[in-house]
């Protein structure tokens, strides 16, 4: 998959993962994993890039006696699914257009 485009839809993943409720990086990444190969080292600098578009927020809190970070959508980062589901019906179209063009010959 073109690299631009896996990391778009990673984003997309990440938050639509935050729409369910807030979690934090593990989790997220078990939640993403059956669709979308993810790992440690890709999750937060998306996730860091979330939160500096203004799509995601981050909050410290204890688990256990250790200090674990918690990220939630924002509104902006649901408008943004919003935005990225328009744009993959409009992908889809030309898809198509693609797969029927490419019968033809």
């Amino acid at each position: 998959m073109d690299i631009q485009l896996k990391k778009g839809v990673l984003d997309v993943c990440v938050l639509a993962v935050l729409k369910r409720g807030e979690s934090y990086g593990y989790k997220i990444m078990q939640d993403v994993s059956p669709y979308m190969e993810i790992s440690e080292s890709t999750l937060y600098p998306v996730l860091k890039r979330l939160e500096s578009n203004g799509y995601v927020l981050s909050r410290c809190a204890e688990y256990r006696g250790r200090l674990r970070k918690y990220y939630g959508i924002t509104a902006a980062g649901e408008a943004r699914i919003d935005e990225f589901t328009d744009d993959i019906r409009e992908l889809d179209k030309a898809y198509k257009f693609i797969l029927r063009e490419g019968r033809r010959r």
